[in-house]
């Protein structure tokens, strides 16, 4: 007969928003052992699986630490009840947590004060593209995809049914009927209980225990506080939001670039700082998508997306939001336990602003092939190639815009942009490897640029700090012969140096914030900007590491910067200690620049 040998939950944290998915392992009647569901519609030895959640609701509501989001409130910030923010966001769980977090917990405050002395309207301006509701509902742009499924989970929508049980004050509400279960607004702070039974097809009733299981209380998913564009073009204004979301300016358009951090590198033993609820990618693509589809860019350049990923959660979901998607994957798959993982760089677009015209695939791998091929000697191939061979990748996409641009001389001609996206190799003693690699990239991008008049953006993760010798022939378009990085270079790939140059213009969307003239919100930008380097202080931020690795240059003849997200200060970062955090979950921070394409003058 079917038997439930085990039940389990991934994750003992329970957080709205994220869908929890038991572990159910079976004994089938002719006694094997298998994970896969057993329905109705589809009985085996006439016996069926059938599910059911839970809400545990005691008499008493229990309030949830806004900081510590799996601890007990103990107080509430009457200042938050005031200026009418999320009451979620008004409770800690000690004198000392609302101490420690009270110099970015007062920020909210201003914002709030701030925001109703300018329009009285302080809910949009405060929350802006994050804007959430006390209860810890997700952005509402999300309906199609996460709240939906909340008011659905199972068969029978809009739970809470029946009382089942009521006993000693607690009182059980049935609020789902299938395997997984997304937690909403109102389980917060409650207990969830799932039950796995055996069920007699005939009778309809239940063989053998329930096999219940119990989470901890729910939490409301941690809401940080938006980031804002700050515009860059001397206008002393803050960019609004159109109906859309979008900042209203025609003739512009929004670049994303964004390292997600990979499941498979998303490792505790690796970032044991942050909570394993927090790690855990059911949470962290949620997070990750409210993030990305918040900032409503036009085009969206996205690094280490599992191939899996893409193919299951990014592409469909984004698709929802308008977005159309390219991917290439690496060349060379990771092994997590049994399980070959790989990952890539995916690009979006949003269909109603540009279409696509052309793709192009970098892979690093085969110009290593050839360059062994015409340099190195036949007894040395071999160790070139495992020095080059590093499965790196770059995907270049050629869109024409839908949207008319201000001030172009020729209206009635077709407006092209060229997007690169790309992931440079990690290994800090591969300093050749990485400065090939970029200088590949870039004479790809040349041959395009000959072959057409075309604006360009090079986005991604480059895995090198400012001033390094990949930076430095990106930024500056040559490195000088005397650069400490060109010491390293065992295979002569990068002689002669002549060679290192480039005749794209490009310059970083970021060193606007150094270079432009004082405005709204530009002084504290600038403090988070390194003064030597014109590059922000930080795009990723670890217990073991802090600096810049993720850019976006443009062509600085054919674009200029409008608008840049603003960027994050370290302190706020540090409460969690590091990146991802409950708030950021990944260890890099996005970047976005807003642009608008310039006058057509032949390069």
């Amino acid at each position: 007969m079917l038997s439930v040998i085990r039940v389990h939950l991934p994750s003992d944290i329970p957080i709205v928003g994220c869908e929890l998915t038991p572990y159910v392992l079976l004994r089938r009647p002719d006694k094997t052992v298998t994970t896969d569901d057993v329905p109705e519609s589809a009985p085996l030895d006439g016996h069926f699986l059938r599910y059911k959640w839970y809400r545990i609701q005691n008499d008493k509501k229990v309030a949830v630490c806004s900081v510590h989001p799996s601890e007990q409130a103990t107080l509430q910030c009457l200042g938050c009840v005031k200026a009418k923010l999320p009451v979620s966001k008004s409770y800690h769980c000690s004198p000392k947590c609302f101490s420690d977090a009270w110099q970015h917990h007062r920020v909210l405050h201003d914002r709030a004060a701030s925001a109703v002395n300018e329009n009285g309207n302080e809910e949009e301006e405060v929350f802006g593209r994050f804007n959430s509701s006390g209860s810890g509902v997700l952005n509402t742009s999300l309906s199609g995809s996460v709240s939906s499924t909340s008011l659905t989970n199972g068969s029978t929508p809009l739970y809470p049914a029946a009382v089942t049980q009521r006993s000693g004050g607690e009182t059980w509400f049935e609020v789902g009927r299938s395997k997984t279960y997304t937690p909403t607004a109102d389980d917060i702070g409650h207990v969830l209980k799932f039950e796995c039974a055996v069920v007699d097809v005939e009778t309809k009733v239940p063989v053998g225990h329930a096999n219940p299981i119990l989470t901890s209380r729910v939490i409301p998913a941690p809401s940080p506080s938006p980031r804002r564009l700050v515009p860059v073009n001397g206008v002393d204004v803050m960019g609004h939001l159109d109906s859309d979301g979008r900042i209203s300016s025609s003739g512009t358009f929004t670049v994303l670039s964004y390292n997600i951090l990979s499941d498979v590198y998303a490792t505790s033993e690796s970032y044991s700082y942050c909570p394993s609820w927090a790690l855990s990618w059911p949470y962290r693509r949620q997070n990750l998508l409210r993030e990305i589809v918040g900032y409503r860019a036009d085009i969206v350049c996205l690094q280490e997306v599992q191939s899996d990923h893409f193919d299951e959660f990014f592409a469909p979901e984004l698709d929802k939001h308008g977005y159309q998607a390219l991917y290439k994957r690496k060349t060379n798959e990771v092994y997590s336990g049994n399980t070959p993982t790989i990952d890539g760089c995916a690009t979006f677009f949003r269909r109603d602003r540009f279409s696509h015209v052309k793709k192009y695939e970098v892979e690093f791998n085969k110009a290593a092939q050839s360059l062994t091929d015409a340099m190195i000697p036949t007894n040395q191939k071999k160790s070139a190639l495992n020095r080059l061979v590093k499965d790196n990748v770059a995907l270049i996409v050629v869109l024409e815009a839908k949207f008319s641009n201000q001030g172009v001389d020729n209206p009635g001609k077709r407006q092209l942009l060229c997007v690169a996206n790309t992931h440079v190799n990690v290994h800090q003693d591969l300093k050749d490897v990485k400065l090939w690699q970029v200088h590949t990239l870039l004479k790809g991008l040349e041959k395009i640029a000959a072959s057409a008049d075309i604006p360009m953006l090079v986005c991604g993760d480059f895995n090198s700090v400012p001033g390094s010798a990949p930076h430095t022939l990106l930024a500056m378009g040559k490195v000088d012969a005397s650069h400490p990085d060109l010491q390293v270079d065992p295979l002569n790939i990068l002689r002669p140096l002549s060679k290192l140059i480039h005749q794209l213009p490009l310059v970083s969307a970021y060193s606007s914030f150094a270079r432009l003239a004082v405005g709204l919100g530009l002084e504290q930008q600038r403090r988070r900007m390194d003064p030597t380097t014109n590059e922000p202080l930080f795009t990723n931020c670890t217990r073991d590491f802090i600096g810049t690795l993720d850019y976006i240059f443009y062509t600085a003849d054919s674009l200029t910067v409008e608008s840049l997200l603003e960027l994050l200060d370290e302190e706020s970062l540090r409460k969690d200690t590091a990146l991802p955090s409950p708030e950021w979950s990944s260890d890099h921070i996005a970047l976005l620049a807003e642009f608008r394409c310039k006058p057509r003058i032949r390069r």
